[in-house]
């Protein structure tokens, strides 16, 4: 093999920017394959609305929290970094969730503690401690933006499912007509497992088809 053919391999084996982001979304989803983050998921996913708001707040803190720990990475000592860490996150969700009261309180109110406990999110935590204190802000925004956007499709997924037949609704609007009966356990926290379970049974078959092709 040419020193041509060796170097244009190894080119091919360094993860790029796109790699960072697309693992995220697929190879490495924070819910469908890691399954972190169970709280809110499980908890906040009884409508679209909920879930969609909780996505975007975590992933909003994902992306601030991964930049700042980027920047600060070669500052911070070793043996203070986690504290500094959840310092970092700390901010970013006390500004998120003024910002969500101030946009909608009966929002707020539907979230309720689990906007305060994105402080203690595994997955942001594990993000700055294992991809952000390593990387570049450049390297450590495309991780951010897959693992967040990841998170909110996941999130979305299970809230939507859970909306439709638990309440009959799509975002609050009506999509069966009268006499249409609810699956009320699917708005209750057992709906929350049975969803995600089945989730978890679609991807799992969608990776082993793709493998096998």
């Amino acid at each position: 093999m040419s020193n041509n053919q060796n170097h244009n391999e190894s080119l091919k084996t360094v993860p790029t920017s796109t790699d960072d982001f697309i693992k995220g979304l697929w190879r490495e989803n924070p819910v469908f394959v890691q399954v972190l983050g169970m709280c809110p998921v499980l908890a906040v996913s009884n409508t679209a609305e909920n879930a969609l708001a909780m996505g975007v707040a975590t992933a909003f803190v994902l992306l601030m929290s991964n930049i700042l720990v980027s920047m600060l990475r070669n500052f911070i000592p070793k043996e203070v970094r986690i504290a500094s860490y959840i310092l970092i996150i700390a901010t970013f969700v006390t500004i998120t969730d003024y910002v969500i009261q101030a946009i909608s309180v009966d929002l707020h109110k539907s979230l309720g503690a689990f906007i305060s406990l994105i402080v203690v999110n595994c997955l942001i935590l594990s993000r700055a401690e294992a991809f952000a204190s390593k990387n570049t802000v450049g390297k450590s925004i495309m991780d951010a933006l897959g693992m967040g956007i990841g998170f909110i499709i996941a999130l979305f997924s299970l809230g939507a499912v859970r909306e439709i037949l638990g309440n009959g609704a799509f975002f609050g609007f009506s999509l069966f007509p009268d006499g249409f009966q609810e699956w009320v356990i699917m708005i209750l926290p057992a709906g929350g497992f049975f969803t995600l379970a089945a989730w978890l049974l679609v991807f799992n078959l969608i990776k082993q088809k793709r493998a096998q092709s």
